[in-house]
């Protein structure tokens, strides 16, 4: 397994070792000792799975209380995954980082605690499944505006993005936006 910081060094870029044959392939997606070694050390409580027709766009979703790291991959398709550090002490507080996470390249992305998160599927519908730290609590729940243009995420739009009611009408700007300390 190889294990990578991106440009925000916090979010990690995890590619599994691959085990493949003529009967097809096997890989781990998570052993905690083996990502505790690598500075991903918590207790994940929750699995989520989402499939999301070409074109959707989902996020920027986030928990102010209760605040969940998530280990994101993708077992259909192809998204463009981005993770945007909400956590105002942090140097890299306003950042954004985004990476392609597909079935082919079997990837996965680590989002710490704090984090914004969003995804755009550039091919095919996509499953997306993800291990979260903490529980989903709605109360909780915020939401920053997908094309902020303090943020300028540079999304690989096909045409006009997919959106939900929640997503399209009560995203929030990133300047008005609830963040972590």
């Amino acid at each position: 397994m190889n294990i990578t910081p991106t440009k925000i060094p916090d979010v990690l870029l995890v590619e599994p070792e691959v085990l493949g044959d003529e009967r097809g392939f096997f890989m781990e997606t998570w052993q905690r000792a083996r990502f505790a070694a690598h500075g991903i050390d918590c207790e994940l409580v929750q699995d989520n799975h989402s499939r999301s027709v070409e074109g959707a766009l989902r996020g920027l979703h986030y928990q102010i209380r209760q605040p969940q790291g998530k280990l994101v991959r993708v077992t259909a398709g192809e998204v463009f995954d981005v993770a945007v550090d909400l956590r105002k002490s942090s140097r890299t507080f306003g950042r954004w980082v985004g990476t392609y996470l597909s079935a082919d390249n079997k990837r996965m992305l680590w989002l710490p605690p704090g984090f914004g998160h969003g995804f755009y599927v550039v091919r095919g519908a996509a499953d997306v499944e993800y291990k979260c730290s903490d529980y989903y609590a709605p109360a909780h729940e915020r939401c920053i505006r997908w094309d902020d243009a303090d943020l300028a995420i540079e999304w690989p739009l096909k045409g006009k993005p997919i959106l939900s009611e929640r997503d399209r009408l009560r995203g929030q700007p990133f300047a008005s936006a609830d963040c972590f300390p």
